[in-house]
């Protein structure tokens, strides 16, 4: 399965796909991809969607999310983030998932279906991070490894330079699950 993974610095679901051999990138405006794995530098939009069997997109959340409300509210920034992620949503695919975490996507785009709301402790991680995924032509993801914990580490970070990046890291068990379920499908 060719699997096109749109603003994913970290690669964690590039190489989860690549581990059960399928043929996958990331794509990515700012960074070279973090793991060496098959990456494209630029915009999403310059590719040739048509090529892929299966695209999951994380379009950046900074602006969209509701940890964002304060902040980006009413603004244009969070116009603009919308209007982003109705972009990445008309995208010609079959099979396409946005992942983001709770936020105001269905409150300026109605449009978008409702989300299938995943955590990380229902794929191995003792944490939390309410998280949608928008699906076209995908089933529900079903949780692999429900664990104790429930532990806001996202929440707690210290600020820095790396802390965004930290905090939108897709969790490898997550990843896993999307690359075991989603994978097979053709």
């Amino acid at each position: 399965m060719k699997v096109l993974v749109g603003c994913e610095e970290s690669q964690e679901v590039t190489a989860a796909f690549i581990a059960l051999g399928h043929d996958a990138m990331s794509c990515d405006l700012y960074y070279p991809g973090a793991k060496g794995f098959p990456h494209y530098q630029g915009n999403l939009f310059d590719l040739d969607f048509t090529k892929y069997d299966l695209i999951i997109l994380h379009p950046p959340c900074t602006y969209i999310s509701n940890s964002g409300n304060g902040h980006y509210a009413g603004t244009q920034l969070r116009k603009d983030a919308a209007d982003f992620i109705w972009r990445c949503w008309n995208i010609p695919a079959e099979k396409l998932c946005i992942e983001n975490p709770v936020g105001q996507i269905n409150t300026y785009l109605p449009e978008m279906p409702k989300p299938q709301y995943i955590q990380p402790w229902q794929f191995g991680h003792g944490e939390t991070k309410k998280t949608g995924l928008w699906k076209r032509g995908l089933p529900d993801l079903i949780p692999t490894n429900i664990v104790d914990g429930r532990e806001q580490r996202i929440w707690k970070m210290s600020p820095g330079h790396e802390r965004g990046k930290m905090r939108s890291r897709t969790y490898s068990g997550i990843a896993n699950a999307f690359a075991l379920q989603w994978g097979g499908l053709t």
